[in-house]
Protein backbone atom coordinates (compact mmCIF):
# COMPACT_ATOMS: atom_id res chain seq x y z
CA UNK A 1 0.00 0.00 0.00
CA UNK A 2 1.27 3.42 -0.91
CA UNK A 3 2.07 5.56 2.13
CA UNK A 4 0.81 9.14 1.85
CA UNK A 5 2.89 11.70 3.69
CA UNK A 6 1.47 15.04 4.71
CA UNK A 7 3.25 18.24 3.83
CA UNK A 8 4.34 20.50 6.65
CA UNK A 9 1.57 22.96 5.78
CA UNK A 10 -1.08 20.22 5.86
CA UNK A 11 0.16 18.97 9.22
CA UNK A 12 0.10 22.48 10.62
CA UNK A 13 -3.46 23.01 9.41
CA UNK A 14 -4.67 19.75 10.94
CA UNK A 15 -3.08 20.49 14.30
CA UNK A 16 -4.25 24.09 14.38
CA UNK A 17 -6.49 24.89 17.32
CA UNK A 18 -9.43 27.24 17.55
CA UNK A 19 -7.44 29.40 19.97
CA UNK A 20 -4.48 29.75 17.61
CA UNK A 21 -6.88 30.52 14.76
CA UNK A 22 -8.57 33.26 16.78
CA UNK A 23 -5.18 34.72 17.74
CA UNK A 24 -4.50 35.28 14.02
CA UNK A 25 -7.63 37.44 13.74
CA UNK A 26 -7.71 39.48 16.97
CA UNK A 27 -5.34 40.18 19.84
CA UNK A 28 -6.02 37.60 22.55
CA UNK A 29 -5.90 38.73 26.19
CA UNK A 30 -6.06 36.58 29.31
CA UNK A 31 -8.90 37.40 31.70
CA UNK A 32 -7.27 35.53 34.54
CA UNK A 33 -4.52 35.94 37.17
CA UNK A 34 -3.39 32.31 37.37
CA UNK A 35 0.19 31.98 36.04
CA UNK A 36 -0.32 28.25 35.42
CA UNK A 37 -2.96 29.07 32.81
CA UNK A 38 -0.62 31.56 31.17
CA UNK A 39 2.23 29.01 31.19
CA UNK A 40 0.08 26.38 29.48
CA UNK A 41 -0.73 28.65 26.58
CA UNK A 42 2.80 29.99 26.25
CA UNK A 43 4.50 26.59 26.34
CA UNK A 44 4.71 26.22 22.56
CA UNK A 45 5.46 29.83 21.66
CA UNK A 46 8.83 31.54 21.46
CA UNK A 47 7.36 34.91 22.41
CA UNK A 48 4.45 35.75 24.75
CA UNK A 49 1.14 34.44 23.41
CA UNK A 50 -1.12 36.94 25.16
CA UNK A 51 -1.20 40.67 24.50
CA UNK A 52 -2.73 41.91 27.78
CA UNK A 53 -3.93 40.52 31.10
CA UNK A 54 -7.25 41.80 32.47
CA UNK A 55 -8.54 41.47 36.02
CA UNK A 56 -11.15 42.74 38.43
CA UNK A 57 -12.21 42.41 42.06
CA UNK A 58 -13.92 39.05 41.46
CA UNK A 59 -10.79 37.55 39.89
CA UNK A 60 -8.56 38.88 42.68
CA UNK A 61 -10.96 37.55 45.31
CA UNK A 62 -10.87 34.10 43.73
CA UNK A 63 -7.09 34.08 43.79
CA UNK A 64 -6.89 35.29 47.40
CA UNK A 65 -8.61 32.21 48.83
CA UNK A 66 -6.67 29.64 46.81
CA UNK A 67 -4.19 27.65 48.95
CA UNK A 68 -1.59 28.10 46.20
CA UNK A 69 -1.79 31.85 46.79
CA UNK A 70 -1.32 31.79 50.57
CA UNK A 71 2.37 32.71 50.39
CA UNK A 72 1.75 35.58 47.97
CA UNK A 73 -1.07 36.96 50.09
CA UNK A 74 1.14 36.70 53.18
CA UNK A 75 3.85 38.60 51.31
CA UNK A 76 1.40 41.42 50.68
CA UNK A 77 0.26 41.40 54.31
CA UNK A 78 3.84 41.50 55.60
CA UNK A 79 4.75 44.35 53.26
CA UNK A 80 1.89 46.50 54.51
CA UNK A 81 2.37 45.43 58.14
CA UNK A 82 5.90 46.81 57.98
CA UNK A 83 4.41 50.27 57.40
CA UNK A 84 1.19 50.34 59.42
CA UNK A 85 -0.91 48.56 62.02
CA UNK A 86 -3.65 46.10 61.13
CA UNK A 87 -5.98 48.52 62.95
CA UNK A 88 -5.36 51.20 60.33
CA UNK A 89 -8.51 52.04 58.32
CA UNK A 90 -6.60 51.59 55.07
CA UNK A 91 -4.82 48.35 56.01
CA UNK A 92 -7.08 45.87 54.21
CA UNK A 93 -7.29 48.01 51.05
CA UNK A 94 -3.53 48.52 51.01
CA UNK A 95 -2.94 44.77 51.30
CA UNK A 96 -5.49 44.14 48.56
CA UNK A 97 -3.73 46.61 46.27
CA UNK A 98 -0.29 45.10 46.89
CA UNK A 99 -1.66 41.58 46.39
CA UNK A 100 -3.30 42.64 43.11
CA UNK A 101 -0.01 44.03 41.87
CA UNK A 102 1.91 40.91 42.94
CA UNK A 103 -0.60 38.78 41.00
CA UNK A 104 -0.15 41.00 37.96
CA UNK A 105 3.61 40.75 38.24
CA UNK A 106 3.41 36.96 38.03
CA UNK A 107 1.51 37.18 34.73
CA UNK A 108 3.68 39.96 33.31
CA UNK A 109 6.35 37.67 31.71
CA UNK A 110 3.65 36.05 29.58
CA UNK A 111 2.41 39.32 28.07
CA UNK A 112 3.36 41.36 25.04
CA UNK A 113 1.31 44.29 26.28
CA UNK A 114 -0.23 45.55 29.49
CA UNK A 115 -1.28 44.38 32.91
CA UNK A 116 -4.75 45.74 33.62
CA UNK A 117 -6.20 46.17 37.11
CA UNK A 118 -9.41 47.82 38.24
CA UNK A 119 -10.06 50.72 40.56
CA UNK A 120 -12.14 50.21 43.69
CA UNK A 121 -15.91 50.02 43.03
CA UNK A 122 -16.87 52.47 45.83
CA UNK A 123 -14.81 55.10 43.98
CA UNK A 124 -16.81 54.70 40.77
CA UNK A 125 -18.93 57.79 41.38
CA UNK A 126 -16.10 59.96 42.70
CA UNK A 127 -13.63 61.49 40.24
CA UNK A 128 -10.87 62.28 42.73
CA UNK A 129 -11.06 58.95 44.56
CA UNK A 130 -10.80 57.13 41.24
CA UNK A 131 -7.79 59.19 40.18
CA UNK A 132 -6.08 58.68 43.54
CA UNK A 133 -6.57 54.92 43.48
CA UNK A 134 -5.42 54.65 39.86
CA UNK A 135 -2.21 56.54 40.63
CA UNK A 136 -1.61 54.38 43.69
CA UNK A 137 -1.87 51.20 41.61
CA UNK A 138 0.53 52.55 38.98
CA UNK A 139 3.03 53.53 41.67
CA UNK A 140 2.83 50.05 43.21
CA UNK A 141 3.55 48.46 39.84
CA UNK A 142 6.49 50.79 39.30
CA UNK A 143 7.84 49.82 42.73
CA UNK A 144 7.72 46.19 41.56
CA UNK A 145 9.64 46.96 38.38
CA UNK A 146 6.76 47.36 35.91
CA UNK A 147 6.74 50.78 34.26
CA UNK A 148 3.53 52.73 33.85
CA UNK A 149 3.63 52.37 30.06
CA UNK A 150 2.92 48.65 30.62
CA UNK A 151 0.10 49.27 33.09
CA UNK A 152 -3.48 50.14 32.17
CA UNK A 153 -6.11 51.01 34.74
CA UNK A 154 -9.65 49.70 34.31
CA UNK A 155 -12.26 52.24 35.36
CA UNK A 156 -16.04 51.67 35.37
CA UNK A 157 -17.76 53.79 32.74
CA UNK A 158 -19.78 56.08 34.95
CA UNK A 159 -19.92 59.81 34.27
CA UNK A 160 -17.33 60.34 36.99
CA UNK A 161 -15.27 57.43 35.70
CA UNK A 162 -14.76 58.87 32.23
CA UNK A 163 -13.89 62.28 33.65
CA UNK A 164 -11.25 60.54 35.77
CA UNK A 165 -10.00 58.66 32.69
CA UNK A 166 -9.53 61.94 30.83
CA UNK A 167 -7.46 63.40 33.67
CA UNK A 168 -5.33 60.27 34.01
CA UNK A 169 -4.68 60.06 30.28
CA UNK A 170 -3.40 63.67 30.39
CA UNK A 171 -0.89 62.53 33.01
CA UNK A 172 0.32 59.63 30.88
CA UNK A 173 -1.60 56.89 32.70
CA UNK A 174 -3.32 54.43 30.38
CA UNK A 175 -6.99 53.76 31.03
CA UNK A 176 -9.69 51.32 29.98
CA UNK A 177 -13.39 52.08 30.28
CA UNK A 178 -15.04 48.93 31.66
CA UNK A 179 -18.57 47.83 32.61
CA UNK A 180 -19.69 49.29 29.30
CA UNK A 181 -23.07 48.49 27.75
CA UNK A 182 -23.97 51.17 25.18
CA UNK A 183 -22.61 53.47 22.47
CA UNK A 184 -22.77 56.72 24.53
CA UNK A 185 -20.43 55.17 27.11
CA UNK A 186 -18.05 54.25 24.28
CA UNK A 187 -18.18 57.79 22.83
CA UNK A 188 -17.44 59.22 26.26
CA UNK A 189 -14.44 56.89 26.59
CA UNK A 190 -13.22 58.00 23.15
CA UNK A 191 -13.44 61.63 24.21
CA UNK A 192 -11.50 60.77 27.36
CA UNK A 193 -8.83 59.21 25.10
CA UNK A 194 -9.08 55.82 26.80
CA UNK A 195 -6.77 53.21 25.31
CA UNK A 196 -9.56 50.61 25.40
CA UNK A 197 -13.26 50.15 25.96
CA UNK A 198 -14.56 46.86 27.32
CA UNK A 199 -18.17 46.20 26.44
CA UNK A 200 -19.50 43.25 28.43
CA UNK A 201 -21.08 40.62 26.17
CA UNK A 202 -22.92 39.05 29.10
CA UNK A 203 -23.86 41.01 32.18
CA UNK A 204 -21.53 40.20 35.04
CA UNK A 205 -24.08 38.35 37.16
CA UNK A 206 -24.35 35.40 34.74
CA UNK A 207 -20.96 34.19 36.00
CA UNK A 208 -22.34 33.82 39.52
CA UNK A 209 -25.97 32.94 38.75
CA UNK A 210 -25.74 30.69 35.67
CA UNK A 211 -29.52 30.22 35.45
CA UNK A 212 -29.94 33.77 34.11
CA UNK A 213 -27.53 33.14 31.21
CA UNK A 214 -29.22 32.74 27.81
CA UNK A 215 -27.81 30.60 25.03
CA UNK A 216 -28.03 31.73 21.42
CA UNK A 217 -27.46 29.55 18.36
CA UNK A 218 -25.60 32.39 16.61
CA UNK A 219 -24.29 34.67 19.41
CA UNK A 220 -22.61 37.09 17.00
CA UNK A 221 -26.00 37.86 15.48
CA UNK A 222 -28.67 37.07 18.05
CA UNK A 223 -27.15 38.15 21.37
CA UNK A 224 -28.50 41.57 22.44
CA UNK A 225 -24.98 42.95 23.00
CA UNK A 226 -23.75 41.84 19.56
CA UNK A 227 -25.37 44.81 17.85
CA UNK A 228 -24.05 47.20 20.51
CA UNK A 229 -20.48 46.00 20.04
CA UNK A 230 -20.78 46.08 16.26
CA UNK A 231 -22.13 49.63 16.45
CA UNK A 232 -19.27 50.72 18.72
CA UNK A 233 -16.77 49.45 16.16
CA UNK A 234 -18.70 51.17 13.37
CA UNK A 235 -18.86 54.47 15.28
CA UNK A 236 -15.16 54.32 16.14
CA UNK A 237 -14.37 53.68 12.48
CA UNK A 238 -16.43 56.67 11.40
CA UNK A 239 -14.85 59.10 13.83
CA UNK A 240 -11.32 57.69 13.45
CA UNK A 241 -11.06 56.79 17.12
CA UNK A 242 -7.79 55.35 18.40
CA UNK A 243 -9.60 53.69 21.31
CA UNK A 244 -9.55 49.93 20.89
CA UNK A 245 -12.52 47.65 21.48
CA UNK A 246 -11.89 44.73 23.87
CA UNK A 247 -15.08 42.76 24.60
CA UNK A 248 -15.25 40.70 27.80
CA UNK A 249 -17.58 38.49 29.85
CA UNK A 250 -17.94 35.37 27.73
CA UNK A 251 -19.35 32.03 28.89
CA UNK A 252 -18.76 29.63 25.99
CA UNK A 253 -16.41 29.00 23.08
CA UNK A 254 -19.33 29.68 20.75
CA UNK A 255 -19.68 33.15 22.21
CA UNK A 256 -16.00 33.79 21.54
CA UNK A 257 -16.51 32.86 17.88
CA UNK A 258 -19.50 35.21 17.77
CA UNK A 259 -17.49 38.06 19.26
CA UNK A 260 -14.62 37.54 16.83
CA UNK A 261 -17.14 37.85 13.97
CA UNK A 262 -17.83 41.40 15.20
CA UNK A 263 -14.18 42.28 14.45
CA UNK A 264 -13.07 43.80 17.76
CA UNK A 265 -9.44 44.80 18.24
CA UNK A 266 -8.91 42.53 21.25
CA UNK A 267 -10.86 39.88 23.10
CA UNK A 268 -10.19 38.98 26.73
CA UNK A 269 -10.92 35.36 27.63
CA UNK A 270 -11.17 33.57 31.01
CA UNK A 271 -8.78 30.71 31.74
CA UNK A 272 -11.38 27.94 31.46
CA UNK A 273 -12.55 29.14 28.05
CA UNK A 274 -8.95 29.50 26.86
CA UNK A 275 -8.39 25.83 27.71
CA UNK A 276 -11.52 24.82 25.80
CA UNK A 277 -10.52 26.83 22.74
CA UNK A 278 -7.06 25.25 22.82
CA UNK A 279 -8.66 21.79 22.80
CA UNK A 280 -10.97 22.50 19.86
CA UNK A 281 -9.99 22.33 16.17
CA UNK A 282 -10.02 25.36 13.91
CA UNK A 283 -13.35 26.20 12.31
CA UNK A 284 -14.32 27.42 8.86
CA UNK A 285 -13.20 31.01 8.22
CA UNK A 286 -16.82 31.74 7.30
CA UNK A 287 -17.72 31.36 10.99
CA UNK A 288 -15.89 34.63 11.63
CA UNK A 289 -17.64 36.59 8.89
CA UNK A 290 -19.86 39.38 10.22
CA UNK A 291 -23.62 38.81 10.06
CA UNK A 292 -24.62 42.29 11.23
CA UNK A 293 -24.65 45.75 9.76
CA UNK A 294 -24.56 48.99 11.70
CA UNK A 295 -27.81 50.23 13.21
CA UNK A 296 -29.78 52.72 11.12
CA UNK A 297 -29.01 55.61 13.48
CA UNK A 298 -25.28 54.87 13.33
CA UNK A 299 -25.29 54.49 9.53
CA UNK A 300 -27.20 57.73 9.08
CA UNK A 301 -24.97 59.78 11.37
CA UNK A 302 -21.88 61.56 10.14
CA UNK A 303 -18.63 61.59 12.06
CA UNK A 304 -19.16 65.21 13.04
CA UNK A 305 -22.68 64.46 14.31
CA UNK A 306 -21.43 61.55 16.41
CA UNK A 307 -18.84 63.66 18.21
CA UNK A 308 -20.74 66.95 18.31
CA UNK A 309 -21.74 66.46 21.94
CA UNK A 310 -19.26 66.80 24.81
CA UNK A 311 -19.60 63.85 27.17
CA UNK A 312 -16.98 65.19 29.56
CA UNK A 313 -18.38 68.67 30.10
CA UNK A 314 -20.05 69.55 33.41
CA UNK A 315 -18.53 66.52 35.12
CA UNK A 316 -19.92 64.09 32.58
CA UNK A 317 -23.52 65.29 32.83
CA UNK A 318 -24.43 64.19 29.29
CA UNK A 319 -23.29 60.61 29.87
CA UNK A 320 -25.20 60.61 33.14
CA UNK A 321 -28.34 61.64 31.22
CA UNK A 322 -27.77 58.98 28.56
CA UNK A 323 -27.42 56.28 31.21
CA UNK A 324 -30.61 57.41 32.93
CA UNK A 325 -32.38 57.13 29.57
CA UNK A 326 -30.93 53.68 28.87
CA UNK A 327 -32.47 51.76 31.76
CA UNK A 328 -30.99 48.39 30.83
CA UNK A 329 -27.43 49.67 30.43
CA UNK A 330 -27.71 51.55 33.74
CA UNK A 331 -29.04 48.43 35.48
CA UNK A 332 -26.17 46.28 34.21
CA UNK A 333 -23.59 48.89 35.16
CA UNK A 334 -24.98 49.34 38.68
CA UNK A 335 -25.25 45.59 39.19
CA UNK A 336 -21.66 45.00 38.07
CA UNK A 337 -20.46 47.64 40.52
CA UNK A 338 -22.52 46.04 43.29
CA UNK A 339 -21.00 42.62 42.60
CA UNK A 340 -17.44 43.96 42.39
CA UNK A 341 -17.99 45.82 45.66
CA UNK A 342 -19.19 42.61 47.34
CA UNK A 343 -16.10 40.75 46.18
CA UNK A 344 -13.80 43.53 47.34
CA UNK A 345 -15.41 43.59 50.78
CA UNK A 346 -15.18 39.79 51.11
CA UNK A 347 -11.51 39.88 50.19
CA UNK A 348 -10.80 42.61 52.72
CA UNK A 349 -12.54 40.57 55.42
CA UNK A 350 -10.41 37.56 54.48
CA UNK A 351 -7.24 39.68 54.55
CA UNK A 352 -7.99 40.95 58.07
CA UNK A 353 -8.76 37.42 59.24
CA UNK A 354 -5.38 36.18 57.97
CA UNK A 355 -3.48 39.26 59.14
CA UNK A 356 -4.43 38.93 62.80
CA UNK A 357 -3.63 35.21 63.09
Amino acid sequence: MEMVSLSQNQTTTMSRTLLSQISEIVAVDIDCMDPEVAKRHNASTASPFFTDMTSNQAIVSGEAVRPERAALLQEAIDEVKAKQSTDSPSFAQDVLDVFTVLLGKELYPYLKGNVLVQTSPPAAFDVQKTITHAKKLVELFEAKGISKNRVCIKIPTTAEGVVACAELQKEGIQTLATCLFNVPQALAAHQAKCVYVTPYFNELRVHFEPTIWREFAVPGKEHPMAQVIFDIKAVFGKIGSKTKVMPASVVTAREVIGLVSLHPDHITIPGGILDKLAALPAVSPSDFEPTLTASASVSASTASELISEDYLASKGSLLREKLVADVEAARKLDDALKLFDEFERKTKEYVLKIAVL
